[in-house]
């Protein structure tokens, strides 16, 4: 039996923990506490990796970054990447608007967390939060912080030896390979959350996840089929919906089933070559969208926080939310390339109003759970929207 399970797919098997955990929920109440130290187990590791993650992941990204003046086009992809993801994150923070969503979390008996009362308080924290001491920083997972000093590095050791940039690429690989173990055991750990939640809660937990999951993937395809096409549209001057339908099609529906945005590079070079975009662009800019475009990634983090900030009665302001669309998109550029890497992310925005990791870890739990949803939405958005940009760029550009 457990060859067989160790066959399935994360995906099957994050759904049979969920189906199993319900029903122990339901049938059994008076048993479902003791599961509770799985899910408080999976949490730990989870706050226990993501700080090391997050520091690694971009240091190496930025150290290892090889541009070339010759690749075709590169700078309005970076701009249309860029607008791409700011304005995905303003999507999410429209439909928060529209349909808010709270979240059922398990607060500490003391905890207290205070509302930024101003936009001068938010900068403050944040400009403080950035000069932390890198150590205080991994120790007390500090997330702007973390991220702050790992772009500082990351731009120093560009000047490095080549020894030094493939530790650093080794070290960003082995740290993937922790993620992925740790990930692993998502059924378990999730098993125990969704018997110990739904036990307590019952019905409302449908409804706060479905909700949940509604607003985001409602947000998703707004931005595949509303947003996108706005921005191609006017870089090609011309219907964009052939070629948005197009890479949803040959791109979308495979990272769907792949979840992954690098393993569905091949898929995308193959799909901007047969479109016509000469390989100087493809072979620079196709993989380095697979790992810094990630407007899927802007929105889950974006939602997620403020699902977090509703729950704790945080009151934010147009500014603020304008400095999380900026955060949310920043961080969303250092996702993992493992499924649910996204979610990880999540601390680093949760930090700019001052929420503890212990809190936003439940909502990186939580978001496990709908994960078999969201998350290959998600990376279907991510990598068409890779391949739709590049493509773009090469037909709007093609005479300048």
């Amino acid at each position: 039996m457990l060859s067989a399970l160790k066959r399935l797919s994360l995906v099957t098997r994050i759904i049979i923990a969920i189906i199993l955990g319900v029903i122990v929920a339901f049938l059994f109440p008076d048993i479902a506490p003791y599961f509770s130290l799985l899910g408080d187990v999976f949490i730990k590791a989870l706050k226990s990796v993501a700080p090391i993650l997050v520091f690694v992941l971009v240091i190496a990204s930025i150290t290892n970054f090889q541009a070339t003046q010759s690749a075709k086009n590169f700078k309005p992809i970076m701009v249309m990447y860029t607008i791409g993801m700011l304005l995905s994150a303003f999507s999410a923070v429209v439909a928060d608007k529209l349909f808010p969503t709270s979240l059922i979390l398990h607060l500490p008996a003391d905890q207290s967390i205070q509302p930024p009362g101003s936009i001068s308080i938010i900068l403050k924290n944040l400009v403080l939060s950035f000069v932390s001491n890198p150590v205080v920083a991994l120790s007390e997972a500090n997330f702007i912080g973390i991220l702050a000093w790992a772009i500082i590095l990351g731009l120093a050791f560009r000047h490095s030896s080549h020894t030094t940039k493939t530790f650093i690429h080794d070290t960003s690989a082995a740290i993937n390979k922790v993620i992925k173990l740790v990930i692993s055991f998502a059924p378990i750990g999730i098993f125990g959350l969704v018997t110990v939640t739904f036990a307590s809660a019952g019905v409302d937990t449908f409804k706060s996840y479905s909700h949940l999951l509604a607003v985001l993937l409602g947000t998703m395809f707004f931005v595949a089929f509303v947003i996108n096409p706005i921005i191609v549209g006017i870089v090609i001057k011309g219907n964009p919906y052939p070629l948005v339908l197009k890479c949803l099609k040959e791109s979308g529906i495979t990272a769907f089933f792949t979840r992954s945005s690098a393993a569905n590079i091949p898929v995308n070079l193959d799909l901007a070559r047969r479109c016509g975009v000469d390989e100087s662009t493809t072979n620079v800019v196709v993989p380095l969208g697979s790992t810094i475009n990630m407007c899927g990634a802007a929105v889950t983090i974006t939602t997620l926080t403020l699902a977090t900030v509703n729950t704790l009665g945080i009151h934010v302001d147009f500014s603020t939310m304008l400095i999380l669309c900026i955060v949310s998109s920043i961080s969303a550029c250092g996702a993992s390339g493992v499924a649910g890497g996204s979610l990880l992310l999540v601390p680093v925005a949760c930090g700019l109003f001052g929420i503890s990791s212990e809190i936003a870890m439940q909502v990186v739990a939580i978001g496990m759970v709908i994960s078999v949803i969201q998350d290959s939405t998600e990376t279907a958005l991510n990598s068409s929207t890779d391949v739709l940009f590049v493509i773009a760029a090469d037909q709007g550009y093609k005479d300048k």
